[in-house]
């Protein structure tokens, strides 16, 4: 039995969850993928398909699709039938579940969460058997959205993040030739509105299962609603479809801007059109405002519109570099032709409003409570914003937090002197005269006080963020070793890596 064969055992053959050697199902389903990217690089889609169909009938597809939906942060969320898988024992018959023939996606469970902007966010709860079948053609899907996608496109895709997009930027802005007009592009309620029609004749996926998820509908209130258009956010499959609707964009811009001869020994015309995306948020430089505003913005407008969406009048808008914008949650600009990018006011004004609100809800917790709780969103930030000029601001939110900090220390002893409370609740640690600091018993091996502190902005390092290749593919084996390097934490080898799949 060859490897492909092996994926594909019958779910009677499955053994107990806890007996699956999920190194040898990753090590078949990676097997698959760098099969479908190949077939998809040659343009046999037919081959690509059958690949594709290998994966969702394989054990070892269905084994990790189970494993995702029930080890991600979501795992205790149900949908509509408030199932979730806990035991080994439910875990297991779900593999044998996933069966494409007689299966019927159920309704989505709609919740809202809050936005930024004190708004309501829709959300479509899938239940897990839906989530788990969403896993499974994610697995066969996302090496072809993969090998399709924009080179600059980084939300949503294995190994890319923000910091690479804003890495991008800033390599594209900082040059003292660099564009100084940017549009920022704001795409009205992107997920909620993308074309089904467009999906249906453009996803490469099974056209009834894709068409199953985007008719299921959702239930509010106990009444069913049917959608008619967009995908729902909160499907495990949703993000890698709203990706592929705005794949293209990019490549759409370089073939209507390309640079041209002037001819009789006049030059070059570039029109310093550049395109970074992030989901649904994405800038376009250009050498003028009239560029951008006349002829990049009605390309970009029909380039939607064939989709289903369209863009903001309100929220898009051209800027010069010298006023700067924003970009997913920082602001670029450049200060006498030197490029700066910091936390934006928006970002920085909604962390300490949610610090604040963890402060005054621990009013009457331990210090250990409060300190665990601020711990895991002061760090979470500043990891976020390592990457660029933070120094002022880290310094700027170690000061708030201080004085927010002593507020609640004296609110509880209003009895006692400022003296007691400040010895209290701050200690001498790591060289600092007073830190933010609870005693939860643990000592040190030399027999000291291990202290339970409170993360200090300022003492986070500013690292340059090292941007991914464009046209690194997380499936080619090719960039594994490549791919390995930044997964370490070490500088990523500047050796060329090895050539993508090779025709057979």
């Amino acid at each position: 039995m060859n490897a492909a064969q092996a994926a594909c055992a019958p779910s009677g053959d499955a053994p107990q969850w806890r007996q699956i050697d999920w190194r040898h199902c990753a090590r078949d389903v990676r097997r698959l993928q760098a099969r479908i990217v190949k077939a998809t690089r040659e343009g046999r889609q037919g081959r690509a398909n059958a690949l594709q169909w290998l994966l969702t009938h394989s054990f070892s597809g269905r084994a990790l699709a189970v494993k995702r939906v029930t080890d991600n942060a979501g795992k205790e969320t149900s949908g509509i039938d408030g199932a979730v898988w806990r035991s080994p024992e439910t875990k297991a018959r779900a593999i044998g579940s996933l069966r494409r023939r007689g299966y019927r996606p159920q309704p989505l469970r709609r919740v809202y969460i809050p936005k930024a902007n004190r708004k309501w966010r829709p959300l479509g709860i899938p239940t897990m058997h839906d989530r788990a079948m969403q896993a499974l053609y994610l697995l066969a899907l996302d090496p072809i959205a993969e090998t399709t996608a924009d080179r600059n496109s980084y939300g949503f895709r294995p190994m890319r993040s923000t910091a690479d997009a804003i890495e991008q930027a800033f390599k594209l802005l900082s040059r003292k030739s660099a564009p100084v007009w940017v549009l920022e592009g704001d795409i009205v309620s992107c997920f909620d509105r993308i074309s089904h029609a467009w999906l249906l004749d453009n996803v490469p996926t099974d056209k009834a299962i894709l068409r199953g998820w985007l008719k299921a509908g959702y239930v509010e209130r106990g009444t069913v609603f049917a959608t008619e258009e967009g995908t729902p956010q909160g499907g495990v499959i949703s993000p890698v479809l709203a990706n592929m609707t705005l794949d293209g964009l990019e490549r759409a811009l370089q073939r209507a801007f390309p640079r041209k001869d002037l001819g009789q020994g006049r030059g070059k015309y570039n029109p310093k059109v550049n395109f970074v995306r992030y989901a649904d948020d994405f800038i376009i430089t250009g050498a003028s405002r009239d560029v951008l505003e006349h002829e990049v913005r009605p390309l970009v407008e029909r380039f939607l519109a064939v989709r289903g969406l369209m863009l903001s009048s309100e929220k898009t808008r051209v800027a010069h570099i010298d006023e700067g914008f924003t970009f997913l949650g920082q602001h670029v600009r450049k200060y006498n032709g030197k490029l700066l990018v910091t936390p934006s006011r928006q970002n920085v004004h909604a962390f300490l409003q949610k610090v604040r609100a963890i402060i005054r809800a621990n009013g009457a917790a331990a210090q250990a409570d409060l300190i665990h709780a601020l711990n895991r969103v002061i760090l979470g930030w500043v990891m976020y914003h390592r990457h660029i000029v933070a120094t002022r601001t880290f310094r700027k939110v170690d000061h708030v937090l201080w004085h927010r900090l002593w507020r609640w220390a004296r609110r509880r002893h209003q009895e006692k002197t400022a003296e007691w409370v400040l010895h209290r609740y701050w200690h001498p640690v790591d060289g600092r005269s007073w830190r933010f600091a609870a005693d939860v018993g643990n000592r040190t091996p030399e027999g000291r006080v291990d202290w339970l502190k409170l993360v200090c902005a300022n003492k986070t390092p500013i690292r340059r963020h090292l941007k991914i290749r464009a046209e690194a593919h997380p499936y080619d084996p090719g960039w594994r070793a490549y791919f390995q390097d930044r997964r370490s934490a070490t500088r990523p080898s500047r050796r060329r890596p090895h050539p993508p799949l090779s025709p057979s």
